[in-house]
């Protein structure tokens, strides 16, 4: 699938239109279901595809973050051959009582791999809960930014941003 196939498939599958509150608390008037292009084989395999080129040189561990980033950490990681963690938004009280369900991170390479970016806020969360486990990790990647202040928010909490799309691309790419 060629990129421009790619944004018109992932527009066509997860573009909706309504009333929508986001997770930053901003109310929108459209939204991507994210998890129907994380869900079909086809969108999500030509994702990492094309996501590859953007992984930092030295990466030694994709972060997946809860939810969304995790399928995403997952495609990489078969494409790519780089081990994944599965970052919580808490560590669970039970079992191994983990925050990064994987790999040790600690003294590794790290990168954080999200769905979709509106705000940051969450992002920047798990990047200083991994850089408190011992992870090196300053990059930051994701399929679609929502370009609602999120990358500016994360460069200024030191992470740097690449996005597969933007919510400009998208809707352009139609």
């Amino acid at each position: 699938m060629t990129r421009h196939d790619l944004c018109t498939a992932i527009y066509d599958v997860a573009h909706i239109t309504g009333e929508f509150k986001l997770r930053s608390g901003i109310t929108s008037n459209e939204y991507f279901d994210k998890y129907q292009f994380e869900s079909d084989p086809a969108i999500l395999a030509s994702i990492a595809e094309h996501m590859v080129s953007l992984i930092p040189e030295g990466t030694e561990v994709l972060a997946g973050l809860e939810m969304g980033g995790l399928a995403i950490a997952t495609a990489l990681s078969l494409r790519t051959g780089i081990p994944a963690v599965f970052v919580r938004k808490k560590a669970k009280d039970y079992g191994t009582c983990k925050l990064a369900e994987g790999p040790d991170i600690s003294g590794k390479r790290v990168l954080i791999v999200e769905d979709v970016i509106t705000s940051g806020g969450q992002v920047i969360m798990s990047g200083d809960d991994l850089k408190n486990l011992g992870a090196l990790t300053n990059h930051v990647v994701c399929v679609i930014d929502r370009e609602q202040g999120g990358r500016e928010k994360l460069r200024e909490a030191g992470f740097e941003l690449s996005a597969l799309f933007t919510m400009t691309e998208l809707k352009a790419g139609r």
